[in-house]
């Protein structure tokens, strides 16, 4: 990976753990799937099964084209956990708005976590994406001895958290709401149309802040790329 810039080896980066416009279609695609089948059914595990199948058909076809399946995975696994958590749900005994607000939880409880994470590094003054710029040097931990690179990192790692903290600000009032409701149809409605609208959409209006900032600046390499320390021969 040829960079002169901590923001180019950052843009380089995120693009690859976006896995671009695919990735993030198929990591947009289940959930699509799943809260349509639901708004228009209203019923549970239809629109369960119907998101595993399209993440399926995704994952056929990258496996066809011989190319990477992490993005198809990493959503069939946030369909399954979400399945867990509604099937536990019913088997206690949930109605059927009960055992769909229980779908949503894990991914409540994973922004929360991801934003809980995140901050944490920040604060700690070992910020998240730091490491990223740590990796494509193939030195994990060099970065941090840069001032300029840490605080570089800190302000874009900042810009990945405010994501998940507005998820978790409007969709866990969303989901205590109707866990208190007689009737959580609404809210289970109003979840899934939050998830949709604040899951790429709102990923991608903060990563273009983030490549906003980084076109900005010309941070050099030389504190990640030149370990320090090292002695000519």
């Amino acid at each position: 990976m040829h960079a002169d810039t901590v923001e180019a080896v950052v843009r380089q980066q995120m693009s690859k753990a976006l896995g671009g416009r695919r990735g993030m279609a198929e990591a947009a695609v289940p959930t699509l799937v799943f809260t349509g089948t639901f708004l228009s059914t209203h019923a549970l595990w239809p629109s369960i099964y119907l998101s595993v199948g399209a993440s399926l058909m995704l994952l056929a076809a990258r496996l066809i084209q011989r190319s990477s399946p992490q993005f198809v995975i990493n959503s069939l696994v946030g369909i399954g956990v979400g399945a867990l958590f509604a099937w536990n749900s019913s088997r206690s005994g949930g109605s059927v708005n009960d055992t769909a607000l229980a779908y949503f939880l894990p991914g409540i409880l994973y922004n929360a976590g991801y934003a809980v994470v995140m901050a944490f590094s920040n604060v700690v003054g070992w910020p998240v994406v730091g490491f990223m710029v740590g990796s494509a040097s193939g030195e994990p931990t060099e970065w941090h001895s840069d001032p300029d690179v840490v605080r570089l990192s800190k302000r874009l790692t900042w810009m990945l958290v405010l994501p998940c903290a507005i998820r978790v600000a409007v969709q866990a009032p969303l989901y205590l709401a109707g866990k208190a409701a007689v009737d959580a149809g609404v809210m289970v409605a109003a979840l899934g149309v939050s998830k949709i609208a604040m899951g790429w959409p709102l990923q991608l209006l903060a990563l273009a802040a983030m490549v906003w900032m980084l076109a900005r600046g010309r941070t050099p390499r030389t504190a990640v790329a030149e370990p320090q320390g090292s002695v000519s021969s």
